[in-house]
């Protein structure tokens, strides 16, 4: 897994000296002032809503779902890969998770932080989104907990939440090591506190050890039980191309397809911009990307199931609106979400799973045909419902555009500061499994 010529302390210099080097890299200001720009699309477009209403999207009945909600199940999606490696590997054990889990857990928490805003700007009175929990008001008014709505506002906030206790945790062990090795007092200041009084005692590593195997254990629970939720906000209505039993293993194998293509998108520049090949090795490539195409084939084969249900159901509304997601107005969109399938297809092959530059461009290509996979599934089932009648296309507006573009500008931003400020891998670990390897390989002699 690791370089085998690594030692404790080049693993300090390789991963905590980019944190402790006053110096930024020039790359870094070209990115904040990338990512900076779209933040500020981003909140203009967020004003623009909160003023003007959710007029300013292009939802219309009955196309009452658009941008928004297919944003909010592509980035969901997104941050189910950072707890899968963080919580499901680790309940595995397995080790090659140790070089990539914590800028996977970073990634899920800012993935949830763009998601979750998109059903509040949605609601159209964003300022009382707070209407949704049961708090003790005078007029004894509650949450309607038969709407997906509710459903969506303990779900989302209960993943962030646990997310983030999660990764800080992980982050103690590492905190403390840069507040010993700071050489400024304001940087001592700041990781001393974030540390919380870490010394690295038998008791504080066996209270770290059993805390961060009960988070992962909850982490792993919410991987399928959010996902699915945010699955039953589909499923539980009588649109056509909605209601099937089945949706929340597609969502759940979909959200996790999506998020291993956005670990490898982050994966491969971070370990050639801090020169960490010999610690994200081609190992962790080839691992990543052989669990992306495992995952793509479970979403294809659930979409096979969809067409095949539709055609034994016999209703004429369900085979409708399966045939018309390919070849119907929007069938653009099935056809850019297949392109994602066929696209995995070279990772049946070492010699393509092991290459940055293939991965790179394969994972590009996945995060955008799930998009489109996402529109397909919303706007292709309400734009045709039941009534003819009421059949609408669905165009989206200069501000959906504008919030989709700008939610990058979020994402990048809160990421580029966690690459400047904190350890982009998981220092503690990588110093344990270098320790197990050097242990192992020296009983023999002993013998």
């Amino acid at each position: 897994m690791l370089g085998a010529e690594l030692g404790y302390r080049d693993i300090d210099d390789l991963i905590d000296g980019p944190v402790l080097d006053p110096r930024t890299p020039r790359w870094w200001f070209i990115g904040i002032a990338i990512s900076g720009s779209l933040l500020v699309l981003f909140l203009v477009a967020v004003v623009q809503t909160i003023t003007v209403g959710v007029g300013s999207f292009g939802d219309t009945i009955p196309s009452a779902w658009g941008f928004p909600i297919i944003n909010l199940v592509w980035w969901i999606g997104i941050a189910h890969a950072g707890t899968l490696i963080s919580a499901i590997l680790l309940l595995t054990r397995q080790e090659w998770r140790s070089s990539i889990n914590r800028f996977a857990e970073a990634m899920t928490l800012f993935a949830v932080t763009c998601a979750g805003i998109y059903p509040i700007l949605h609601m159209g009175r964003p300022w009382a989104f707070y209407w949704l929990a049961p708090y003790p008001d005078t007029f004894g008014l509650f949450p309607q907990f038969r709407s997906p709505l509710a459903w969506d506002f303990f779900a989302i906030p209960t993943y962030a939440i646990v997310s983030a206790l999660f990764w800080y945790v992980g982050l103690l062990p590492d905190v403390a090591t840069l507040r010993d090795r700071a050489r400024s007092n304001t940087a001592r200041l700041a990781y001393g506190l974030l540390s919380l009084g870490w010394c690295g005692s038998a008791k504080h590593w066996q209270r770290y050890r059993r805390s961060y195997l009960l988070l992962a254990a909850i982490g792993t629970a919410l991987v399928v039980s959010v996902e699915s939720t945010v699955n039953f906000d589909f499923s539980f209505a009588g649109v056509p191309g909605w209601h099937n039993t089945a949706g929340p293993l597609y969502f759940v194998a979909g959200a996790m397809f999506t998020g291993f293509a956005m670990v490898l998108i982050l994966a491969i520049p971070i370990r050639r911009a801090f020169g960490l090949q010999q610690v994200i090795t081609s190992t962790h490539l080839n691992n990543c990307a052989k669990l992306m195409l495992a995952l793509g084939l479970v979403v294809v084969y659930g979409h096979a199931l969809e067409f095949f249900d539709a055609a034994y159901s016999g209703s004429a509304a369900e085979q409708f609106v399966a045939a018309s997601r390919v070849s119907g107005p929007y069938g653009f969109a099935f056809w850019l979400a297949l392109l994602a399938f066929v696209a995995i297809q070279p990772l049946w092959f070492r010699r393509f799973r092991t290459q940055p530059g293939v991965l790179l461009v394969i994972s590009i290509i996945v995060l955008v045909g799930m998009w489109f996979d996402s529109f397909m599934i919303i706007v292709g089932s309400l734009s045709r419902d039941y009534l003819p009648s009421s059949w609408h296309i669905y165009v989206p507006t200069f501000w959906d555009y504008a919030l989709f573009a700008g939610s990058f500008g979020l994402f990048f931003t809160l990421y580029l500061v966690f690459l400047r400020f904190l350890p982009v891998v998981n220092l503690s670990e990588v110093k344990s499994l270098l320790h197990d390897r050097r242990r192992s390989a020296a009983e023999p002699d002993r013998l």
